[in-house]
């Protein structure tokens, strides 16, 4: 569905720097990392709205590049930056923007708009920023897009909406042929939704793996300090000290490698992000 292969760009003082990953057909992907790690860059570069140094992407084979009115048909977005027209309506809205998908319904959109209790003919610019996110969704979703890329909604949806966001997604994916990138810092819902996590930081691929993998490779590891140092140093990614334990993220190899009185657990997204992210500023 998507490649991501090689791209660098420079914005300013920040830099993407050589990211690669792929994501087949039939999956959601997390995309994480600290703010100002380069997610949302990495998501204008997806679609077009910036123009790569050097690396190549294809959306469904499409070149973003060679083919961009192919590849952006196949993309569907929802981004927290307002890159629709305030004074007309929802669908209004629609239906300028509408007629640049090939696979755009109006009935579609209105039938979203029902669902998610948003009124059609009422100005953009007069709804929450929850709403207009919701908008956002609904149109996406009318021009049926193979691909949705997602900057960030669900932190502005209410816990009710934001079970119905995640069923779609689930069904949206579910047939095979479409996938999903969704970059949140709730990462507690990547926990339970994602198939796949790509971790960014500094404009730079920490990793992306299948999330099968992600929890074979780490661990998080709990007890006295001098237990947890007798763990192989080149295994240990950080460690911290705290009043009556200590905690370290570490290169899982073997078990022999656990004291048997240390707690050892499968770490959440959040922790392997939180320990990395320490870790590299400790030896910045």
């Amino acid at each position: 569905m998507l490649t991501v292969q090689n791209v660098s760009k420079t914005l300013g003082n920040f830099q993407i720097k050589d990211i690669s990953f792929q994501l087949p057909k039939g999956y959601i992907m997390g995309l994480v990392g600290p703010n100002g790690a380069g997610k949302t860059s990495l998501f204008h570069l997806i679609m077009g709205l910036y123009e790569m140094d050097q690396g190549q992407i294809t959306i469904n084979d499409f070149d973003i590049t060679k083919e961009e009115a192919l590849a952006k048909n196949d993309i569907g977005f929802v981004f927290t930056e307002e890159l629709f027209t305030g004074n007309l309506s929802l669908i209004e809205n629609a239906g300028m923007y509408g007629k640049y998908y090939s696979d755009y319904k109006e009935e579609l959109f209105l039938k979203y708009c029902e669902t998610f209790h948003l009124d059609a003919n009422k100005k953009l610019k007069k709804h929450s920023k929850g709403e207009k996110l919701k908008f956002q969704f609904a149109f996406a979703l009318s021009h049926q897009p193979k691909l949705l890329l997602l900057d960030e909604p669900t932190a502005n949806f209410d816990p009710d909406f934001r079970e119905i966001f995640f069923k779609i997604l689930v069904q949206f994916v579910k047939d095979g042929e479409h996938s999903v990138i969704l970059s949140t810092h709730l990462t507690k819902d990547l926990d339970r939704l994602a198939d796949y996590v790509t971790f960014i930081n500094h404009g730079k691929v920490v990793f992306s793996l299948d999330k099968e993998t992600m929890g074979q490779r780490y661990r998080l590891v709990t007890g006295e300090a001098y237990k947890i140092n007798l763990i192989n140093k080149e295994l240990v990614l950080h460690k911290e000290n705290g009043k009556y334990s200590s905690k370290a993220l570490v290169k899982h190899t073997r078990w022999s490698e656990y004291d048997k009185e240390l707690l050892v657990e499968i770490p959440t997204i959040e922790d392997i992000m939180y320990f990395i992210v320490k870790g590299e500023k400790k030896h910045a």
